[in-house]
C-alpha cells in the first residue's frame, strides 16, 4: 500500500471506509482500486490508469460507463420531476409508465409491479407479500421459504437467509424457516457414475422429499435464479426446471425466478425463465433493469399472485410496506430507456440483445480454449456470464488449498494488466458489457489467459 503520508486516494479510501465483499489482504496488500470515470467498457482509475472491465461493474452496467442515451435520460427527468415517492396513492407518471411496460416484456399476460432501491430488498419484499397473503388467505403457517445451496439472493436479514452460502453464518443466518436444497451443478455436485438426467432426477425427488418432511401447508415459495450468479455462474443441470415446476405447482407452491442477473438480456433471452422454458409464478429484477445508471429494483408479480396481495390488502385497506425511493420518477425513466437500448434498439443502434447473441459464440469459444489449461477443471455459462473453475488437478477436480487464494491472485493478475474481473471461490467469473466488440472480447481473453498462465505456473 501507498506511503501513509502521501494523502493518497488508497489511503484516503482504507481510512475512512468499510468495505463490502473485498478481501481485505489484497486490500493490506495493493491499496483500494479509486476509480474516476469511464466509457465504453472502460474504467479508469484515479492515476489514469485504463481498465477493461469484464464484470461489467456488478453485473449491470451492460451499456457501458458512457451511454449517450441513458445520461441524456436521467439529465432530462432530473429537470423535469426529481424525486418522489409511491406512497399515499401518489407516483410519478413514469412509474406508471414502467409498470405497464414491465409487465408488457415479463412472461405474464396480466400482473402488477412493486419497487425498491436492489434486489436484495425485492427479494425481502417478496417474503414480506408471501407471508402477509398467507395469513389475510388462513394460512399463517405457511412461511417456509426454500432455495439452494449457492444460491444469491441479497444481504437483507431476510434475502440473506435466503442466500445459500455459508459467511452467512457470521451473523447467525439463516433465520428459522429458511431451508436451502442442493445446488444443482452436476459438474461438482453429481455422484460417480452419475447420468446429468439421474442427477436431475435426485434433485427433482430432493424437493419432493423436503416438501414432504416439511409440509406443503408449510411452505410459502420456492425462490430460485435460473443461473446461480454469485455462486459461480451454475448452470442448472439438463431439464432441471422442468422436473421441480410440476411438483412444486402439484403442492401449490409458487416458483419464484430471481432475474437479478438473468433478467434483461444477460442469457441471450429477455428473461432466464426464458432461456430455460419455465413459467414462474413471480420475476425478482434489479441490475440490468437500469443498466447500472440507477439504483432500483422490482417485484414482478404474475397474475394469481397480484390478486391475492390485492384482496388481502383490500382486506386491511393498504399493504403496509414501501421504501421513500420506491418507484422514483428519475430511476423510473432511466428503466425505461434501458429496457428500450436493450431489447428495442435506441437511437437508430441495434437493441443490445442482439449484440449478446452474436457475441456467445466467440465468448464461449474463448472460454472453451482457456478451460484446455491443466489446471482449469470446468468452463460453464450461458449468454455473456461464465466462468473458469481453477482445480490442483484436473482428472479429480481437486481444488486447491483455500490458502493459496488462488482465484484472487489472477483476478489481481488481470487487474495488473488492465482487466477487471471476479473471483468467487475456485472460480474466475466473467459477464462483460453487453457493447462488447470482437476486438474486446479478444483482449479480455489475452489478458486473462496471460494471468492464467502466470498463477498457475507460481502455485500448480
Amino acid at each position: 500500500m501507498p506511503d501513509d503520508k502521501t494523502n493518497s486516494w488508497e489511503v484516503r479510501a482504507a481510512a475512512h471506509t468499510l468495505y463490502g465483499f473485498t478481501d481485505l489482504p489484497t486490500i493490506a496488500e495493493r491499496g483500494t482500486v479509486v476509480l474516476t470515470g469511464g466509457h465504453g467498457p472502460y474504467v479508469r482509475d484515479v492515476h489514469g490508469r485504463e481498465y477493461l472491465d469484464a464484470n461489467s461493474g456488478l453485473w449491470n452496467m451492460v451499456a457501458g460507463f458512457d451511454h449517450p442515451g441513458l445520461t441524456a435520460c436521467a439529465q432530462e427527468q432530473y429537470a423535469r420531476f426529481p424525486g418522489y415517492h409511491a406512497f399515499f396513492g401518489r407516483m410519478s407518471d413514469r412509474t406508471v409508465e414502467l409498470s405497464e411496460k414491465l409487465v408488457e416484456v415479463s412472461p405474464f399476460e396480466q400482473g402488477r409491479v412493486f419497487y425498491t432501491n436492489s434486489g436484495s430488498e425485492a427479494n425481502d419484499t417478496l417474503v414480506k407479500m408471501l407471508w402477509f397473503l398467507n395469513a389475510a388467505e388462513g394460512q399463517p403457517e405457511r412461511r417456509k421459504i426454500l432455495t439452494r445451496v449457492n444460491g444469491y439472493h441479497g444481504v437483507t436479514v431476510v434475502s440473506a437467509s435466503m442466500t445459500g452460502k455459508p459467511y452467512n453464518s457470521v451473523f447467525g443466518l439463516p433465520l428459522p424457516g429458511f431451508l436451502h436444497l442442493s445446488c444443482p451443478h452436476y459438474w461438482r455436485n453429481g455422484a460417480e457414475g452419475e447420468t446429468e438426467a439421474a442427477f436431475t432426477a435426485r434433485m427433482a425427488a430432493e424437493l419432493e422429499a423436503v416438501i414432504a418432511r416439511e409440509g406443503a401447508e408449510t411452505i410459502a415459495a420456492f425462490v430460485a435464479e435460473p443461473v446461480m450468479g454469485a455462486g459461480g455462474v451454475i448452470v442448472p443441470s439438463e431439464g432441471y426446471f422442468q422436473a421441480v415446476a410440476p411438483i412444486l405447482k402439484k403442492h401449490g407452491i409458487p416458483l419464484v425466478s430471481d432475474e437479478v442477473i438473468c433478467g434483461f438480456g444477460r442469457t441471450g433471452a429477455r428473461w432466464g425463465c426464458e432461456q430455460y422454458g419455465f413459467m414462474p409464478d413471480a420475476i425478482i429484477s434489479s441490475k440490468n433493469l437500469t443498466a447500472g445508471f440507477f439504483p432500483m429494483g422490482a417485484v414482478i408479480l404474475g397474475p394469481e399472485l397480484a390478486d391475492r396481495l390485492q384482496r388481502a390488502s383490500e382486506a386491511i385497506e393498504e399493504f403496509p410496506h414501501g421504501f421513500t425511493a420506491s418507484g422514483h420518477p428519475v430511476g423510473c425513466a432511466i428503466a425505461l430507456k434501458a429496457i428500450e437500448v436493450i431489447l428495442d434498439g435506441a437511437d437508430g443502434e441495434a437493441p443490445l440483445i442482439e449484440n449478446v447473441r452474436r457475441l456467445t459464440p466467440g465468448f464461449e469459444a474463448g472460454m472453451a480454449k482457456l478451460a484446455e489449461h491443466p489446471n482449469i477443471g470446468e468452463w460453464r455459462g450461458k449468454g455473456l456470464m461464465g466462468a473458469l473453475e481453477a482445480v490442483a488437478d484436473k482428472a479429480s477436480k481437486t481444488p486447491f488449498p483455500g490458502t493459496l487464494s488462488v482465484s484472487e491472485r489472477i483476478a489481481n493478475t488481470c487487474t495488473d494488466h488492465g482487466l477487471i474481473c471476479r473471483p468467487l471461490g475456485q472460480s474466475v467469473v466473467l459477464c462483460p458489457p453487453f457493447i462488447m466488440t470482437d476486438a474486446q472480447m479478444a483482449e479480455m481473453f489475452e489478458k486473462l489467459g496471460a494471468a492464467l498462465t502466470k498463477v498457475f505456473d507460481e502455485v500448480a
